[in-house]
């Protein structure tokens, strides 16, 4: 049986750093791209960063780019988030997830068959 689990989150103030993480078992975790998606109320669902199983390759939304690095441990079966210069509108649940396959560009839930319960970040200005 599959168990992701994403311990973490919290509420923050604006400008702070905060770092997620994931872990993962009962997959060969180094067989999966992971990804980070958020969940703000009354809102979609939307990709945020994913990494390729190598950690070679990694994407980020617009809305986080050059403010989120996402990097994995795949000796730990591990996947982190570190969350900077956060701000409110940052605010959401946070899911972690395993694909298994990768696209070049974006994010599509549809390829994530594993999935995380979610974790809360609330960023208060």
């Amino acid at each position: 049986q599959v168990h992701v689990v994403e311990p973490g989150g919290g509420s923050v103030q604006a400008g702070v750093s905060l770092r997620l993480s994931c872990t993962s078992s009962g997959l060969t975790f180094a067989d999966y791209a992971m990804g980070w998606f958020r969940q703000a109320p009354g809102t979609k669902r939307e990709g945020v960063s994913c990494i390729k199983w190598s950690g070679i390759s990694t994407y980020y939304a617009d809305s986080v780019k050059g403010r989120f690095t996402i990097s994995r441990d795949n000796s730990k079966n591990t996947l982190y988030l570190q969350m900077n210069s956060l701000k409110p509108e940052d605010t959401a649940m946070y899911y972690c997830a395993a694909a298994n396959v990768w696209r070049t560009t974006g994010m599509a839930e549809g390829d994530y068959v594993y999935w995380g319960q979610g974790t809360q970040v609330t960023v208060s200005s």
